[in-house]
C-alpha cells in the first residue's frame, strides 16, 4: 500500500509539473495571440488607409486630366522647341475661331519620346488650357 501511495505521489508531482509547463506555454501562446491581433488591426487600418489614398489619388490624377486637350496626327517635331507657341499659332487657324485674349497654357507637352522614324505614327500633343 505504501508503494501505490508513492506511486500515486510521484503521479500526481509529474501531472503537476506537467500542467505547469503546459500553463507557461498557455501563456506565452496567449500572449502571441494578442500580439498578433494587435498586428492584424494595424494591418486593416492601414489598409484601409491605402485603399482611401489610392482613391483619393486616382481622383486627383482624373481631375488633373480634365483640364488637357489632345491633339492627334501632328508631324513628329512639327512644334519646333516651343510647343506654346506653336499651338497659339496653329490652333485659331484649325478652329476657325478668333480669340479676343492670347491663349495661355498652364502647360504643354507631348506624349511619350520623340521618334526619329517618320513613319511611325507622332506622338500627341497635351496642353492645358487655363
Amino acid at each position: 500500500m505504501d508503494n501505490t501511495i508513492t506511486s500515486l505521489t510521484s503521479e500526481t508531482k509529474s501531472t503537476r509539473s506537467d500542467i505547469a509547463g503546459f500553463q507557461s506555454r498557455v501563456t506565452g501562446l496567449e500572449l502571441h495571440v494578442l500580439t498578433v491581433e494587435d498586428h492584424l488591426t494595424t494591418t486593416q487600418d492601414r489598409d484601409q488607409k491605402l485603399l482611401y489614398l489610392r482613391s483619393k489619388l486616382i481622383d486627383l490624377e482624373d481631375r488633373s486630366r480634365r483640364d488637357n486637350v489632345r491633339f492627334f496626327r501632328f508631324l513628329e517635331s512639327i512644334e519646333g522647341t516651343d510647343t506654346q507657341s506653336f499651338l497659339r499659332t496653329v490652333l485659331p487657324k484649325l478652329t476657325d475661331l478668333t480669340f479676343d485674349l492670347p491663349l495661355e497654357f498652364q502647360r504643354v507637352h507631348t506624349l511619350g519620346p520623340k521618334r526619329q522614324d517618320e513613319a511611325s505614327s507622332p506622338c500627341p500633343i497635351i496642353p492645358c488650357l487655363l
